[in-house]
């Protein structure tokens, strides 16, 4: 072959091999910086802080599905376990979120974590974050159902316990009618039925109660309040009663302390208590009512040697309707709203109420309340 072809041939297969290396070179780096990016773990800017304040459970989510950012709500509610989506259900809606671009809104019922059975009944949120990432929100509307099953229950529980004395009224209406010519048993039934419509008003008047002290501004003008007053007021009001069963009432314990909040509703809580020991109790009996102060944490016991609560029945003794002896209550008149209504009052005030008992032995419930100490107390005068 002629040399003057032999230079422009190698120059141009020279070229060629040069441009084909470096083609190869740009698509190798391509490729590379394609897969670090898909590997890549770094969420978008500013996301972490967002994820980090938020007051609702937030995940993101890798191409793979893995979590890379989860927020402390995510991991307490038991979204999030080693690093991966615990549910399948939300498995499932971030994958039609990745198929369809869409953001989907649901509400799923789940339970707490991989070990537990409690359930979680959330509003969950996911949508795209970038091209790469998923966003997951979990709002927890748990609360709110719970609350929904109380209201179903109270209202369920309402419409049971008016029937009795709604019934029993009726029945005895048509029995006077029928006894009229018989003074004895007009007067028998008249006694039955003034008694059964005193148990109907009490309820009443003891739902109103409860449903305002569930109010949210159920202390809307709270004040410094006497305790000795308190507890005097409240045996009182249950000193006759106390005297008809053969039961002594008892107080004692430290004088002059004071609290923050309404007095009216704080007799109540204490009547009920003594009005609850008074009636389960064998006389004769004792009720002792004990007021005592520890730093800034007042307590106000009631004490009685009355029938006792088992101990499995502890956890109940507060909820609406509870009775530990039905057939006592019903000759007693018990609503068994009387020990909802107190732990309402002592939660309103900032308190709580405990509950110690054996049963045989009696019972001692004690309500504990923030105490207003003197130099607060001369402000607040002031």
């Amino acid at each position: 072959m002629d040399s003057a072809l032999l230079v422009p041939l190698a120059l141009a297969f020279g070229v060629l091999i040069g441009g084909g290396a470096v083609v190869a070179v740009v698509t190798a780096a391509r490729r590379g910086r394609m897969a670090a990016e898909v590997a890549s773990t770094t969420v978008p800017d500013g996301v972490d802080q967002v994820i980090d304040v938020l007051e609702s459970a937030g995940i993101v989510l890798d191409p793979s599905n893995n979590v890379i950012k989860a927020s402390a709500r995510a991991v307490t509610m038991g979204l999030v376990w080693h690093r991966t989506l615990v549910h399948g259900r939300m498995v499932e809606l971030v994958d039609r979120v990745r198929r369809s671009g869409e953001p989907i809104t649901e509400e799923l019922e789940l339970s707490r974590g991989p070990l537990g059975d409690a359930a979680l009944h959330l509003s969950v949120r996911v949508a795209r974050l970038g091209s790469r990432f998923m966003l997951v929100l979990a709002e927890d509307r748990t609360e709110s159902y719970r609350l929904d099953a109380v209201r179903r229950d109270f209202v369920a529980n309402i419409s049971h316990e008016l029937k009795t004395p709604i019934g029993a009224i009726g029945l005895l209406g048509e029995a006077l009618g029928h006894a009229a010519d018989d003074p004895v048993q007009v007067r028998r039934f008249a006694e039955q039925l003034a008694k059964e419509s005193g148990r109907l008003a009490s309820m009443t008047q003891e739902i109103i109660e409860l449903s305002r002290l569930q109010a949210k501004d159920a202390l809307s003008d709270p004040e410094i309040v006497e305790l000795d007053h308190v507890v005097s007021a409240a045996i009182d009001q249950n000193r006759v009663h106390a005297d008809a069963q053969r039961v002594t009432l008892v107080s004692g314990g430290t004088k002059g302390l004071r609290v923050w909040g309404d007095e009216a509703m704080l007799i109540t809580a204490v009547h009920n208590l003594i009005l609850n020991a008074v009636q389960y109790s064998h006389s004769p009996a004792r009720v002792g009512i004990g007021v005592t102060a520890a730093d800034d944490v007042i307590e106000i016991a009631v004490t009685d040697q009355g029938i006792g609560i088992p101990e499995e029945e502890l956890d109940r003794v507060f909820e609406r309707f509870f009775r530990v002896d039905q057939a006592r209550s019903r000759t007693t008149g018990g609503t068994g709203l009387g020990l909802s209504i107190v732990k309402h009052v002592v939660q309103n005030h900032g308190g709580d109420v405990r509950v110690w008992s054996q049963p045989g032995r009696g019972s001692t419930f004690t309500i504990r309340l923030p105490r207003v100490l003197e130099p607060a107390a001369a402000r607040l005068k002031a």
